[in-house]
């Protein structure tokens, strides 16, 4: 279902609620929001990759039908976990895909990558309210992906700050007399730095971010901006403006989270204090809205709000991602797979920060020529399998 189509959830509470990725950030975020009326509420499915112990702990405060660990090691700690609770424990990608499959008013997908698109899809596909914090599910398969939830009737609500102020703002039935959007962006902990403290940036200094507190694979992508080279993919498959007027701005106070411009001159914007209760909230509560504990935005403490246009020599992903987009076909995927590798690369030591970009510029040069558009979600996938198998051994030999 587009968006500017999506049906209100009228049913009564309480609402059947899963949460894949409930460990993360955004995931814990939306169980905070949840416990805080928790008699709204009914838990089917919390799903995590590697954090068992937070899991069962999860699992024992909120109840849910099924826990459901992705690593398949980790089931024994987890079944032990929650033994004598009446909860179900399962682990792997099989179980995580049947506990999407489960019915739910609304589901939260926040499994951070493309490990995220076959459970999300799953989710869509029994047709429910999906609040989509993966962005790697439209920019991996953004056709395949909206094809599937225009066949089940589900309804994407997005979660990110910017495309969740995007949603706020615009008139959906005026697309043609939309000028442009603009994404906000921080500029990240090096939105400052030169090209020779970039180069010499440790793994903790990249997860640093000035204003949001993340999982360490996107605050590395706010480092790079390669986040917003993704966001720019996802915000063409969400709102249909088309690519050239998508821009994107620097904003280091992160309180304008983005904005619409129209034909007539008017701008409107979404603002906020930079907090992921107020998107998450919004699409929990949505066609309403709900209390939340986020600090209130005060301008007049603030005092002032600076912008700026993204430098694309110190962050060429900007630049790589626009250009995956405006190929189109497998370069999207290539794109997303080869950054993945890079940055798990990066966190574990094995490369440097600005090799991160090189690593993704030289696959995408070296790939995207000679990979045929996929045709199926599936084609997708196998893309993404082999290019993470030629970035992987580019780490090895250190050929960056």
């Amino acid at each position: 279902m587009a968006l500017e189509d999506a049906a209100p959830i009228t049913q009564a509470a309480p609402r059947r609620i899963s949460v894949l990725g409930a460990t993360g950030s955004v995931g814990c975020s939306t169980l905070d929001l949840i416990e805080r009326d928790r008699t709204a509420y009914e838990i089917v499915a919390l799903t995590a990759h590697a954090k068992v112990d937070a899991l069962i702990e999860q699992a024992l405060r909120l109840r849910p039908e099924v826990a459901v660990i992705a690593r398949e090691d980790l089931y024994e700690p987890l079944r032990e976990g929650l033994a004598g609770t009446g909860i179900e424990a399962a682990a792997g990608e099989a179980a995580l895909i049947e506990a999407a499959s489960r019915p739910a008013d609304w589901v939260m997908a926040a499994i951070v990558g493309a490990a995220g698109l076959h459970p999300t899809l799953a989710a869509v596909e029994q047709g429910a309210h999906v609040a989509l914090a993966n962005k790697e599910c439209l920019v991996c398969a953004g056709d395949f992906f909206l094809q599937a939830v225009a066949r089940s009737g589900a309804t994407l609500l997005p979660v990110d700050s910017e495309h969740n102020a995007i949603f706020q703002v615009l008139e959906a039935d005026a697309l043609d007399r939309v000028d442009k959007i603009v994404l906000t962006a921080s500029g990240g902990p090096f939105r400052t730095a030169s090209l020779e403290e970039m180069r010499r940036a440790t793994p903790a200094q990249a997860v640093a971010h000035p204003q949001w507190d993340m999982g360490a694979k996107i605050s590395v992508d706010s480092a790079t901006m390669m986040n917003k080279g993704l966001e720019l993919i996802e915000a063409h498959h969400l709102f249909p403006v088309g690519e050239a007027r998508i821009d994107i701005l620097v904003h280091p106070q992160s309180i304008i989270h983005s904005m619409v411009a129209y034909a007539d001159g008017s701008v409107l914007a979404q603002l906020g204090t930079p907090d992921m209760r107020i998107p998450i909230a919004n699409t929990l509560a949505w066609p309403a809205r709900m209390q939340t504990p986020a600090a209130r935005l005060d301008l007049a403490q603030i005092g002032k709000l600076t912008f700026e246009a993204p430098d694309l020599k110190r962050f060429p992903a900007l630049t790589l991602a626009r250009n995956a987009l405006q190929s189109g076909g497998a370069a999207p995927t290539i794109l997303n797979a080869a950054n993945e590798v890079a940055v798990a690369a990066f966190l574990a030591g094995k490369l440097g920060f600005l090799d991160i970009v090189q690593l993704v510029e030289r696959l995408m040069d070296e790939l995207a020529g000679g990979i045929a558009a996929p045709d199926t979600l599936e084609g997708v996938m196998e893309i993404d399998r082999f290019v993470r198998q030629k970035a992987a051994e580019r780490v090895q030999k250190c050929a960056v």
